[in-house]
């Protein structure tokens, strides 16, 4: 059995929730509400875990996010999230 880890999203104030949500949908095809859900609890927590997964995929979400871009709504943001990827255990 292969070893799962996490996928955890960082907050910054770089990002609008517009933004965090727009990202989950395209990158994790999650619902409105999934992704708002998600970056409530990035707000409230300053991180939110969006996947567990084998490793290759959890290196694969992590560099989608790195990819994304910065957020067009707010001058200040020059690049995209931050992602981590965590042992499941």
């Amino acid at each position: 059995m292969a070893p799962l880890f996490r996928v955890v999203l960082l907050d910054d104030n770089d990002h609008t929730y517009d933004y965090v949500i727009e990202m989950l949908q395209q990158i994790f095809i999650f619902t409105m509400i999934e992704g708002y859900r998600h970056a409530e609890e990035l707000d409230r927590t300053g991180r939110t875990v969006l996947i567990v997964c084998e490793l290759p995929e959890a290196e694969f979400s992590r560099d989608q996010i790195h990819a994304y871009g910065a957020d067009w709504r707010l001058p200040r943001s020059v690049g995209s999230m931050s992602a981590v990827i965590e042992p499941a255990q």
